[in-house]
């Protein structure tokens, strides 16, 4: 199973998991926290159920690569540029102090990435 990842990589990519998760999570359960912001931004209220599907896949994505690597690597990529595209729409609503948000839970996802 881990046999062929290094101790380093499977911390990272289960921490990238969990934040993912997490992160989806926040998103069903509608934490004030995550879809304030999305509603000041500007996201649609349509969009929301699928932002936080996109965010659950690559974390079962990323721990089913613990089993099938290029699944891994595909969620770790698509949690990258998801996150990538976060940060892009928070530049475009001028709101520069929450740039870092969603850059740290991207941090993760580009380590497992650069580990496997």
């Amino acid at each position: 199973m881990f046999t062929e990842m290094s101790t380093t990589a499977v911390v990272v990519t289960a921490v990238a998991a969990f934040m993912a998760g997490f992160s989806g999570a926040a998103i069903f359960f509608r934490a004030a926290f995550v879809v304030e912001p999305l509603a000041a931004y500007g996201v649609p209220r349509s969009w929301w159920n699928r932002l936080g599907a996109a965010k659950a896949a690559g974390a079962v994505g990323l721990v089913a690569g613990f089993f099938v690597p290029v699944v891994g690597t595909a969620a770790a990529i698509g949690l990258v540029l998801y996150f990538a595209g976060a940060a892009v729409t928070v530049l475009r609503a001028r709101s520069y102090a929450h740039v870092p948000f969603p850059l740290i839970y991207m941090a993760p996802a580009a380590a497992a990435l650069a580990l496997a």
